[in-house]
């Protein structure tokens, strides 16, 4: 799989958004909020990601060190994305693949990673 384009949602549908994305290269995290909220995630430059809908019906949550901007829907509470800052500086979206429209989350091979430990 390379880049796709692809549109996402919260579950109320409040949130919606765009992204070109590559699925080969998904993570699983097992950090505080990653692992209670299963989510295997994709990273795009903030440049791939549109939101369509949503802007003033997400809330911001920061924890730890306060590098991601984790956004949720205030109605559903679903987190479909996040946006932080890559480790080169570039600003890059944290997407909730469950979130994607048509994407089924099993068929992936996601990567664990260890943010329990960072």
């Amino acid at each position: 799989m390379t880049t796709q384009h692809y549109t996402g949602s919260c579950q109320c549908g409040a949130v919606r958004y765009e992204v070109d994305v590559d699925l080969d290269h998904t993570i699983t995290c097992n950090c505080s909020r990653c692992g209670r909220l299963g989510l295997v995630l994709a990273f795009a430059p903030e440049q791939a990601f549109d939101l369509k809908q949503g802007e003033g019906a997400t809330t911001e949550y920061l924890f730890n060190t306060g590098k991601i901007h984790h956004r949720f829907c205030s109605t559903c509470g679903v987190e479909s994305f996040a946006r932080g800052t890559a480790p080169d500086g570039k600003t890059m979206m944290a997407i909730n693949v469950r979130c994607l429209d048509g994407v089924d989350p099993s068929k992936l091979s996601p990567t664990p990673y260890d943010g329990a430990s960072v």
